[in-house]
């Protein structure tokens, strides 16, 4: 991660990427408080699939570990990226396990992988705001439950 001491306007792609990069390790090990260290205090987490979104720390801590606890070997693979401003968007592929049961429906424990872009923003060598969007309908499909199941 950047130098957090050193606060420019606008982040450096190289910063951005950087930033990103680290979430992507912390979320892919299921890390919340390193992934708290890397989001903003005034983090927005944005998760249009499933309907949910997250103001500030507490909540948006809240909704990774509902994440987590949902496909508890969540990886993801950002394979390429965009920039402009403070604003980068990265797009690859998630991997995940629905395990357990979730909004009444139990997945068929297949792991499934899916498309997704991520939009990023960042203030104060921090990632300020996510927008994770991915895939549903294929998710479901690959995961045995309904699309329904799974919107918040």
């Amino acid at each position: 991660m950047p130098d957090t001491n050193s606060v420019s306007a606008t982040p450096s792609t190289t910063d951005m990427q950087a930033i990103a990069t680290a979430l992507a390790i912390a979320k892919s090990r299921q890390d919340i408080d390193e992934a708290m260290r890397i989001y903003h205090p005034d983090i927005v987490l944005e998760t249009p699939p499933f309907q949910a979104i997250g103001r500030g720390a507490d909540e948006v801590r809240a909704q990774l570990g509902l994440f987590f606890q949902i496909f508890p070997d969540y990886e993801v693979v950002l394979e390429n990226s965009a920039f402009a401003g403070d604003e980068m968007i990265g797009w690859g592929r998630i991997r995940v396990t629905l395990t357990g049961e979730f909004a009444g429906r139990t997945g068929n424990g297949a792991r499934a992988e899916v498309p997704v872009f991520i939009v990023f923003r960042f203030r104060d060598g921090r990632c300020i705001y996510e927008s994770f969007n991915f895939d549903l309908a294929s998710l479901c499909r690959q995961s045995g439950v309904p699309a329904d199941a799974l919107v918040a």
